[in-house]
């Protein structure tokens, strides 16, 4: 059971909120003093506050519960405290919930609206602990994994991206090989970088090849070198990426496009460390350990004949698959403000339509969407416009369910804040709250 703590120094008013709330189920504690309120606060678990703006005779002001809304604040933050207030204390009230109370309401107060507004923060409260609790604990486990590796600066607070970068971890001091396998822009290369970084040879060269970047005709000598004279233009001695990848990692991008003699070639390095330069009878052997990366369907290509079989498991014994950006909305923040440049922060709204949009170009098409956004943005905030995104159509006019319950959650229950958020006035985003039932609403939040 959830529960409310009340500080009034009205009886009254205390032993009224106490019985409505226990008709329905919220356990409600009572305090008639700040002091005595903030001593409960301390030691009790309590999920809202009801506070009173007055506490000694013949006073108005209001003072007193602006000074005791303040210690409140300073002592816990993302407590949601509803003031209780008099006409004469209206503005005063205005001013505190811009300053983050959730709401206030005049007395004598309305019981059906008070139950409503309550049951909507408690809710939201719910919500708001398991995500802080699941958050710490996501938090944690990024730490723990960071002390013990270097993770090279990779962004991300999703379960399924820690899950990889975890396993990349786990895999790097060993020799075998490793295939990234996932779709372009998504982080493969970034993935390499941290098997390499945590690997048995990190104080080796590390060289990196784009095969789908190479010309056909110059692939085999680009990997294993060539002698003077091997082709039309080699006019000295060239050293393959395999003989300057000796004793480090040599990462293999688009390792599916390679040729079918380049497999071959490719298969008997892996197998037994030797090749030829082109144009070359001598035999070479070196020690390098092989990352190779692909967005292409290899289990296909094998069928279809275009990638040799053999090759593959000798690519793949060990396999981190790296989840497209679309499948792990967690991340596309925090790497959206991470791409930002020191000038300029995002709207509430900027970032629901960040979270909204399907990303079919991965981390790659959001970092270029901010960096644009950097340069084109008329101001330090950027708006959801200057995202150039076609969500933002999409989300345009009134806010739905989803992004009322967002602007929510984001703003910690403060229904000023969130209404902001959303462009929309304070009594608007009452109606529209009420128009899609917030408590069916929150509790399917509270499921996910």
């Amino acid at each position: 059971m959830q529960t409310v703590l009340i500080i009034d120094d009205n009886e009254g008013v205390r032993t009224a909120l106490e019985v409505l709330f226990s008709i329905h189920d919220v356990d409600a504690l009572t305090a008639s003093s700040p002091d005595e309120g903030l001593e409960i606060l301390q030691s009790e678990s309590v999920d809202l506050v009801i506070q009173d703006m007055n506490f000694t005779e013949d006073t108005i002001s209001g003072d007193e519960g602006v000074a005791l809304f303040g210690r409140i604040r300073d002592a816990h933050p993302e407590m949601p405290v509803i003031l209780l207030t008099a006409w004469s204390n209206l503005e005063t009230a205005v001013d505190l919930v811009k300053a983050g109370a959730a709401d206030y309401l005049s007395k004598p107060w309305d019981d059906a609206k008070l139950l409503t507004t309550s049951r909507n923060l408690l809710q939201l409260s719910a919500v708001q602990r398991e995500k802080r609790e699941l958050s710490e604990k996501r938090k944690s486990a990024r730490a723990a994994l960071a002390e013990k590796f270097d993770l090279c600066g990779i962004i991300y607070e999703s379960d399924a991206m820690h899950y990889v970068v975890a396993a990349a971890t786990q895999v790097a001091h060993s020799d075998v090989p490793v295939l990234i396998t996932g779709p372009n822009g998504a982080g493969k290369e970034k993935l390499a970088d941290i098997v390499q970084a945590n690997s048995s040879c990190t104080d080796g060269p590390f060289i990196k090849v784009n095969i789908g970047a190479l010309p056909a005709d110059l692939l085999e000598a680009e990997l294993f070198g060539a002698e003077q004279g091997a082709y039309t233009g080699a006019n000295k001695k060239r050293v393959g990426r395999f003989e300057a990848a000796d004793g480090g990692t040599l990462f293999l991008d688009e390792i599916a496009t390679l040729s079918h003699e380049g497999q071959a070639k490719l298969l008997r390095v892996l197998q037994t460390g030797e090749f030829e330069r082109l144009g070359s009878s001598s035999t070479r052997k070196v020690n390098v350990r092989v990352l190779s990366a692909t967005n292409a369907e290899v289990k296909q290509a094998i069928r279809d004949g275009s990638f040799r079989e053999d090759l593959f498991y000798r690519l793949n014994v060990i396999e981190l698959e790296v989840p497209p950006l679309a499948s792990r909305p967690e991340d596309v923040v925090p790497l959206a403000r991470f791409f930002l440049d020191d000038e300029h922060v995002l709207t509430a709204e900027a970032e629901r339509v960040l979270r909204a949009h399907a990303w079919p170009g991965n981390v790659r098409e959001l970092q270029n969407s901010i960096r644009r956004a950097c340069l084109l943005a008329p101001r330090t905030e950027i708006e959801a416009a200057a995202l150039g995104l076609e969500t933002v159509a999409e989300l345009a006019g009134e806010p739905d369910e989803e992004a009322i319950v967002g602007a929510l959650e984001n703003s910690n229950g403060i229904i000023a804040k969130a209404a902001r958020s959303l462009g929309i006035s304070r009594q608007a985003l009452y109606r529209r709250m009420q128009k899609f039932g917030m408590e069916q609403s929150q509790r399917r939040s509270l499921r996910k």
